[in-house]
């Protein structure tokens, strides 16, 4: 079988008609999008693939991509897949350390940058990156300009200019390519320790493809979706091979802060996400309604009511839902529930997958209950994205999902979660040792996650192994279940929860900022600046009071007993969240020791 990706673009631009647009660059200051059709994807992708072979990329080179999301970076994928060389994905917000450690691990012959930032980092680590011969910069940049630097516009115009023998060439390695060959090299930003690369031969993605195709199937190319989780990212990379497999129209989000005015430009029928994303619609849309009229209110109670029974209760489990069930949800879904899905910016919503983090069973329920198909799924870098998801019919909130078709699931002894399956990676890329350690001897890959399989053979994931601690009192704590639970409050933004070997849990909290002065102001709560507010007395106070009634339900030992609040969000930049915005514990629990023993003095 021929590697899917080898070929894609070229197959999907001989399917559909010359004007068929493959996928857009969203431009925020206007508002508006610049389509690519699938004839021109094919042919810029043929012109980078001839290229590279000019600058003398051979098959089994890496190719680094340091870029922010850009159409640069699918072009320069497939371009790699055609010469079966290794495209390996950096994030754009990695430091010089990060950037130096993966292109020398992989021994990336060439890279790509994206703006001048990453260009001048790379300039300042190539002297300790013997392997590197080019460099591409997607923007222009002004002199002094390093030796082997070209513009990806260059980069175009050497790969239209080749011969017929250099075209020949690519289109051999492409015909040699074999499941075999590495498809990709994913580096894990990891919590702890230094990255390792996940080796993704195309065998992984051969399966994975269909097997999405097959799950999903209420997908087609009638679907349109944004791109604005990193394409560095297993889940955006893989979410947005499957929308150029299925034919879907790809809107690329090059500014993640701008997400709302793209979302609500562009108007997706699909999209993956974290959860923090659907915690700050459901946080906004709860303040909306906390400021309508008690009418208003209770309309809206009734209209959730109603929404909840119809869709959880009857087209959750495939059931025909009653006559008057179904009139009034028609009714709730026109008067309520329209307006508050184009206030998103998906009117026409189809399906949003999310994953990387627990989403609160609370926000899944509202959400389901507005008409809005999350679905909830699980996967690593190393299981090249999804090992379970929600299927159309039947799924159980409060799970990840079932596993998809040939992927199979088991618990160890321990309650670790191990996988098996034809996407599962071959190894971390130069590290026997590691990959040895990732595996058991019957050749289960070991997740790190702790879980179970209900009676419904849902996956139910419980920790992050790594995450998990022990108070002084032998009480297991799982961290991110409780830090979940506060991220429903428009207040919290973020929380750190403390404990390990400690008598009781306590957390550090970076507050909704906003929503804090706003609640200030309402309050006549006078405040010199952030530090002084998140010290003032009424607004621990207010704190305090909506996280013991968010705990409801947690066991004694699991509650947070105290807090600290910070007038500074925790940032990538500053090393204490991963490029996944999962929070670097390690590093809040040095960096912020002082606190985090005062709250135990």
């Amino acid at each position: 079988m021929p590697n899917i990706l080898t070929s894609l673009i070229a197959g999907q631009a001989s399917r559909y008609p010359a004007d068929r647009t493959a996928y857009e660059v969203f431009d925020a200051d206007t508002r508006t999008s610049r389509p690519t059709t699938w004839s021109e994807m094919a042919r810029i992708t043929r012109a980078v693939a001839a290229a590279f072979e000019i600058l003398d990329i051979e098959e089994t080179d890496r190719i680094a991509i340091f870029s922010a999301n850009r159409a640069e970076c699918l072009l320069a994928d497939f371009a790699a897949y055609a010469n079966r060389a290794v495209p390996v994905a950096i994030y754009a917000t990695s430091s010089p350390e990060q950037v130096e450690y993966i292109v020398r691990d992989c021994e990336a012959k060439l890279i790509i940058t994206g703006d001048r930032k990453q260009y001048d980092m790379v300039c300042s680590i190539r002297s300790n990156c013997p392997s590197l011969s080019h460099i591409i910069t997607c923007e222009p940049v002004e002199a002094p300009v390093a030796p082997g630097t070209m513009t990806f516009a260059d980069l175009i115009a050497l790969g239209l200019s080749a011969g017929d023998a250099c075209h020949a060439e690519v289109e051999a390695r492409s015909a040699a390519a074999t499941p075999e060959d590495i498809a990709t090299i994913i580096y894990t930003s990891g919590t702890t320790g230094e990255p390792k690369g996940a080796v993704l031969p195309h065998s992984c993605f051969n399966a994975q493809l269909p097997l999405h195709f097959e799950r999903l199937t209420m997908l087609s190319d009638a679907d349109t979706s944004v791109c604005f989780l990193p394409l560095s990212h297993i889940f955006e990379r893989a979410w947005t091979y499957f929308c150029l497999y299925s034919g879907m129209k790809v809107t690329i989000n090059p500014d993640p802060k701008r997400i709302q005015e793209c979302v609500g430009a562009v108007k997706p029928t699909c999209m993956c996400s974290v959860p923090r994303f659907w915690e700050k619609v459901y946080t906004a849309v709860q303040e909306q309604i906390g400021r309508m009229s008690s009418i208003k209110r209770v309309m809206v109670g009734r209209a959730l009511d109603i929404g909840r029974r119809y869709n959880l209760d009857y087209v959750r489990r495939g059931r025909k839902a009653p006559w008057l069930l179904r009139k009034q949800w028609e009714f709730y879904d026109k008067m309520v529930f329209d307006n508050v899905r184009r206030a998103i910016g998906i009117p026409h919503g189809n399906i949003f997958p999310t994953a990387g983090a627990p989403l609160s069973t609370t926000i899944v329920e509202f959400l389901h209950s507005c008409g809005i198909n999350i679905v909830i799924g699980y996967g690593l870098s190393e299981t090249t994205a999804t090992v379970t998801c929600f299927p159309n019919v039947g799924y159980e909130i409060g799970t990840v999902g079932t596993p998809l078709p040939g992927i199979r699931v088991r618990i160890a002894d321990d309650g670790e979660i191990l996988v098996k399956g034809p996407t599962v990676m071959s190894g971390y890329y130069g590290k026997p040792e590691a990959t040895a350690e990732a595996f058991t001897a019957d050749g289960w890959f070991r997740t790190g996650d702790a879980g179970r399989i209900d009676d419904t053979g849902a996956l139910i994931l419980t920790e992050r192994i790594k995450d998990l601690f022990k108070t002084s009192n032998g009480k297991y704590i799982a961290p991110q279940a409780i830090e979940s639970r506060l991220g429903e409050d428009k207040f919290i933004d973020q929380v750190a929860v403390i404990g390990d070997q400690r008598k009781y849990v306590t957390a550090i909290i970076i507050p909704a900022y906003e929503a804090l002065k706003e609640y200030a102001g309402a309050n006549k709560i006078s405040y010199q600046n952030l530090e002084d507010l998140v010290k003032n007395s009424e607004i621990r106070a207010m704190i305090a009071d909506r996280i013991e009634r968010l705990q409801k339900g947690f066991a004694g030992f699991e509650r947070i007993k105290k807090f600290t609040l910070l007038p500074k969000a925790f940032t990538m930049e500053a090393g204490e969240l991963t490029n996944t915005l999962k929070i670097k514990r390690p590093v809040i629990a040095q960096r912020y020791a002082r606190e985090i023993e005062a709250m135990y003095a």
